[in-house]
């Protein structure tokens, strides 16, 4: 099996964009960002509204126990959570090495578990920006007829899907998957306020519509509304159709892993698993 590691994005991007503001105002962002009252966080973090208040305008400075405590309370992000407290003079507190880096071994190694493990059926590993990180071999079975450059490292899955010279043209559900698609990635807006995320939201947002026509399915074919959207493919072989799972580590002490997402396709139909598995039984052979 061939797994690509292309490197998580290690720069610290976002953290650059606040490197003026004060420990303070990190604070207050984040809490307006999930529109929550002083009163609230103080509530919920058990801390006076007082000490909260003087904490975001400067009057006071917090320990780095009061900035876990509402790290945590505000689910900012590890990456995020490591500018609060260099904001507040103290050492980062989670590490943020690349997969390919010796420390990073067993992760690698666990990541190769997984995505060997799903074959026949492909998955693969992204970083918080969407680019391709790990892939297993099934993975090559979806790309037929993409233009070499969307395949460039570092690969972003996202625009390799939607772009007009990608999988577009073949996602037979094109307009319902790229709605499914900018929803995922509006959603982690939300949660980090990224403004990488932004403009590749805005990039896959504006790509036209394929004009192509494939066969119309059934209103009542493989309905899975309120589970999941389907991802259907228009291949030489056939129609292929999905459901996909996003797998993520449980309580990760490291920016990267905690970033990592793993993509996995599962078969939505005994067509598509037939073909799937036919597929790896002739490559083997």
């Amino acid at each position: 099996m061939v797994l690509c590691y292309h490197g998580v994005m290690n720069g610290p991007i976002q953290t650059e964009l606040r490197g003026t503001m004060s420990v303070g105002e990190m604070l207050k962002e984040w809490r307006q960002r999930r529109h929550l009252s002083q009163q609230d966080l103080a509530f919920d973090a058990d801390v006076s509204a007082r000490h909260l208040s003087f904490l975001e305008t400067g009057r006071a400075q917090p320990s780095r126990d009061m900035l876990f405590n509402l790290a945590e309370h505000l689910s900012i992000p590890l990456r995020e959570r490591n500018a609060l407290l260099v904001a507040a003079g103290f050492a980062p507190a989670y590490s943020d090495e690349l997969l390919g880096d010796p420390g990073m071994e067993a992760a690698r190694k666990a990541i190769d578990f997984i995505l060997s493990g799903h074959e026949p059926f492909p998955a693969l590993a992204i970083d918080r920006y969407w680019n391709l990180v790990a892939s297993n071999k099934a993975l090559g079975l979806l790309l037929e007829g993409v233009d070499p450059s969307l395949l460039a490292p570092p690969v972003n899955v996202l625009r390799l899907s939607l772009h007009p010279l990608g999988l577009a043209p073949r996602i037979v559900n094109f307009k319902q998957w790229r709605a499914h698609a900018c929803g995922g990635v509006r959603k982690q807006i939300d949660v980090s306020g990224d403004p990488i995320l932004r403009s590749l939201l805005d990039e896959i947002s504006s790509y036209p519509v394929p004009d192509v026509q494939h066969p119309v399915i059934a209103a009542d074919e493989h309905n899975y509304a309120g589970l999941a959207v389907p991802f259907r493919l228009a291949t030489s072989s056939g129609m292929l159709s999905f459901v996909t799972t996003t797998t993520v580590f449980g309580t990760p002490v490291s920016v990267t892993l905690s970033e990592l997402a793993i993509e996995s396709f599962y078969p939505a139909d005994a067509a598509t698993a037939i073909r799937l598995r036919s597929s790896a039984l002739a490559a083997e052979l």
